[in-house]
């Protein structure tokens, strides 16, 4: 999710759910040990439970940018070993380094060694054509050995070569079964399953076979959807809040980030586009949000504006 689940975004979501893992970008070891750590590190704390994902290939680096996250105070760290894009690759990370398990067995170890928080792994099933569930169960087994309990699965193979990231999320079919054959062979570990997953049924069907799930584009594009999640998997139902009360929230925020000379305001607002979606009104909403004049004006009241539009909230 580069350049999506920035903090401002996570702090959005934070409004939606209150109990569901925010995951960070993608950030690279080479960012946080010779970049601006508080550029990539820094959060506000309603984010929590908030892991930070790392994406790196040498021990070392990824042991010093783990203990960096901790000192943060991030709640977990992620190694991705998922992201198929050219960029990722010439870094010799991401997807990639499914094709070298005791390389990655040996990231999770030092980072392990290097921290008290959980260390966890995001993945794919397979890389390019290897397309067989012996694969992703000798990958998972190699980096259990090095003390990882939870998996993250996204169950498609990455195409490093011909796919775009986009078509990555979409071309390669989605394989669910064996991500849940690899709950069934390491009923010891956490396996949690992502991709393609957009409904509350559809979660419910898969939570019948493995630990957890994790949403990316829908989480995003239809954010509402996680109000249910407090009352339906955290059995906190007083947590739920209103699209009308999500919107509410979110002024003090952008006003406090506006004040202190921090982002434009459409950095922030342009992750609440999806808000409404499926209502009447939805698409004046997002148009409201987008109006360059006002957003260059940094007006947070623009949010009460495109509030107003709704026939549902007034």
């Amino acid at each position: 999710m580069m350049d999506w689940t920035d903090r401002h975004c996570r702090v959005f979501h934070r409004q939606i759910t209150r109990h569901s893992w925010l995951y960070t970008e993608m950030v690279t070891t080479g960012a946080l040990l010779h970049g601006d750590v508080a550029r990539h590190l820094d959060y506000s704390d309603e984010e929590h439970p908030v892991a930070l994902q790392l994406g790196g290939s040498d021990p070392a680096d990824l042991a010093a940018s783990a203990k960096l996250g901790q000192q943060w105070g991030y709640d977990e760290i992620n190694l991705n070993c998922g992201c198929p894009s050219e960029r990722v690759q010439k870094g010799a990370f991401g997807a990639c380094l499914m094709a070298e398990p005791q390389l990655v067995a040996d990231c999770v170890k030092a980072m392990r060694d290097a921290v008290s928080i959980d260390v966890t792994v995001k993945h794919r099933i397979g890389i390019d054509q290897i397309d067989s569930y012996e694969f992703v169960r000798d990958f998972v087994g190699t980096i259990a050995e090095a003390g990882c309990t939870t998996f993250i699965v996204h169950a498609r193979n990455a195409i490093l070569k011909g796919l775009s990231p986009k078509e990555n999320r979409e071309i390669p079919p989605l394989r669910y079964e064996r991500v849940y054959q690899l709950k069934r062979d390491f009923p010891e570990l956490e396996i949690i399953i992502n991709g393609g997953i957009k409904t509350l049924d559809e979660i419910d069907l898969h939570l019948h076979h493995v630990d957890g799930v994790m949403l990316g584009r829908e989480a995003y594009h239809n954010p509402y959807l996680m109000a249910a999640f407090d009352t339906r998997y955290y059995n906190d139902a007083a947590s739920t809040k209103t699209r009308a009360q999500v919107v509410e929230a979110m002024l003090p925020y952008i006003r406090k980030q506006l004040a202190a000379g921090g982002p434009k305001l459409n950095s922030i607002t342009r992750h609440m586009l999806g808000l409404m979606a499926g209502l009447p009104g939805a698409r004046r909403f997002r148009q409201r949000l987008s109006d360059s004049k006002q957003l260059a004006a940094g007006d947070a009241d623009l949010l009460q504006q495109a509030l107003a539009l709704m026939p549902a909230m007034t």
